[in-house]
């Protein structure tokens, strides 16, 4: 129990020291108008702080002064003299003896707060403590006592290193027993991350490293602990025990000076946490029919919840960004503006084609599956980012078009009226003068009728689109409902315009003729021809004079 008593008095010892000289020092941080400070250390102790300035000599240059002085009265006071406070008019002198030892001056008492009289009795009582307790830890008796913590320290070092040596073994054995296959690799669903086997070497590391840190552990405990118990390495221990702890103090003051922050960060994030919720609902009512909201069409809700989830998002970082801790460091806003201008400078195409599939998106151009036509390229939506638009071809080719340039061009959708009013295939024939244009017609509309996937209703039209010098150009227009089956619907089409103008006698053909008419039948149908009508014969004529 002494042992454990000495071991905790020491590890405490630089906290409190820096507790007192904080103490201290507060009310100096809280004046205005505080000058150049240095503390008065005597045996590794701080005992008080000196601010003013007295003549020539500096608060640090007096400290230094009080310092020697104290080395050489200590034996007086162990001897049996006390400290003697004497007021004077401008300051109070601490003496011991015939040697004035310090003086506090009105500079001294006012960042404490306290008069100058009092201040001076305290320090005098402090200095009197101080002083024989330091000459007590010198003393045989004292020495001796020290001697053996010191000896029974290192009895319970070896006792522990001894310690070690029987259970690590055991430990490395127990971890070495274990079979690779009795532990569970880990996985994030079907990726694996750490193997089994990957498991159990880094569990032996483990335990060989546990046993190297457990023993400089040990020593750390041990070196400060024996250095504590004599007075000439009191400094070297609270030193050593300093070297660790100031990192942990400094952590520890930093998250106090931070935990108004987390405050502000923790309602910010639950703020935000259950306004993103709200929006979630409100998008699942709309998705369900729940709420109506004229003009707003259901495949809006999805991208107009990711954009109004990101821009929560963006606004909480904008809220939030001054509470984060180094927010406010050049180094954090130099990195900041860095990569500020690398995404500008960078993104400026990405961000127009973000614009652009956001445009796309509300304007309702086209929705997944629907058959399109995008410049060049003909094919089934089969994707939509805010970056990129994805079209299979008929051909079964992936073509990946950014939305700027989607945007940039014309959009023809085969699809977004076909289901209501039905999407028009046409194609055209030219036919000679010479074939009834009733009975093209007809020979047009049985082959329409003949093709699968063309709507009965409407029923299919023919157009004559021109009367050319040598024939007629006809177009056969049939409606249809399977626009992603256009390419096999005009295939079936044109064999049953085939077979229907070979059975009705019909050649499909563009005829050309020359100007001389005799000997050719006309291109006047028959029908309309008189029923005696002839071809012309031929006229031949000699207009040359005769051989003699």
């Amino acid at each position: 129990m002494a042992v454990a008593g000495i071991l905790l008095a020491s590890l405490s010892v630089a906290p409190k020291v820096r507790a007192q000289a904080t103490a201290t020092a507060q009310p100096a941080a809280d004046s205005a108008a505080v000058a150049p400070s240095s503390a008065v250390v005597f045996s590794g102790d701080t005992l008080f702080i000196l601010y003013g300035r007295l003549g020539p000599f500096t608060a640090e240059a007096r400290a230094r002064a009080v310092e020697g002085r104290l080395s050489r009265v200590a034996p007086l006071v162990a001897d049996g003299d006390s400290v003697l406070v004497t007021d004077r008019e401008s300051l109070s002198e601490l003496s011991v003896g015939d040697e004035v030892v310090m003086s506090v001056l009105d500079a001294d008492a006012v960042p404490t707060g306290i008069a100058r009289a009092d201040l001076a009795r305290r320090y005098a009582t402090l200095m009197q403590e101080r002083l024989i307790a330091s000459a007590k830890s010198k003393s045989v008796k004292a020495l001796l006592i020290d001697t053996g913590l010191a000896i029974l320290a290192t009895g319970v070092l070896v006792l522990v290193l001894w310690f070690f040596t029987l259970v690590f073994p055991r430990l490395y054995a127990r971890v070495d027993a274990i079979s690779a296959d009795r532990l569970p690799s880990l996985r994030i669903q079907n990726l694996e991350l750490l193997s089994a086997a990957r498991i159990h070497a880094t569990l032996q590391w483990l335990a060989r490293v546990s046993r190297v840190i457990a023993t400089v552990l040990v020593f750390y405990i041990y070196i400060p602990l024996v250095l504590s118990f004599f007075p000439w390495t009191t400094p070297l221990s609270r030193r050593i025990v300093g070297l660790a702890l100031r990192p942990f103090a400094n952590a520890w003051d930093s998250f106090i000076a931070y935990a108004p922050n987390l405050f502000y960060l923790a309602a910010g994030v639950v703020i935000i946490r259950y306004l993103l919720k709200l929006i979630f609902l409100v998008a699942e009512a709309v998705r369900s029919g729940a709420i109506s909201l004229p003009g707003f069409y259901p495949e809006w809700v999805d991208p107009t919840y990711k954009i109004v989830r990101v821009l929560v998002f963006a606004f909480g970082a904008i809220m939030l960004y001054p509470y984060l801790p180094g927010s406010d460091s050049d180094a954090f806003k130099g990195v900041s503006l860095f990569f500020g201008v690398l995404f500008s400078l960078g993104s400026s195409g990405a961000v127009g084609n973000m614009m652009a599939g956001i445009i796309l998106t509300y304007t309702r151009a086209f929705q997944l599956g629907d058959r399109v036509k995008i410049g060049d390229t003909t094919g089934d939506v089969i994707e939509k980012t805010l970056l990129v638009t994805r079209v299979r071809t008929i051909k079964n080719v992936s073509i990946t078009i950014p939305n700027g340039s989607v945007l940039g061009g014309q959009i023809v959708n085969y699809t977004s009226m076909a289901k209501e009013r039905g999407l028009i295939l046409h194609t055209g024939v030219t036919i000679g003068y010479d074939a009834p244009w009733k009975q093209v017609h007809a020979l047009l509309l049985e082959a329409a009728d003949r093709t699968e996937h063309i709507l009965k209703e409407p029923k299919p039209f023919v157009l004559q689109t021109s009367l050319d010098d040598f024939y007629v150009a006809y177009q056969i227009n049939a409606y249809t409902d399977r626009a992603d089956m256009q390419a096999g619907i005009y295939s079936l089409l044109h064999q049953n315009i085939q077979d229907c103008f070979n059975e009705g006698g019909v050649e499909i053909l563009s005829p050309h003729y020359r100007a001389a008419r005799d000997g050719n039948m006309v291109t006047i149908p028959a029908s309309y021809l008189p029923a005696d009508y002839q071809a012309p014969s031929f006229r031949i004529e000699n207009t040359g004079k005769p051989s003699a």
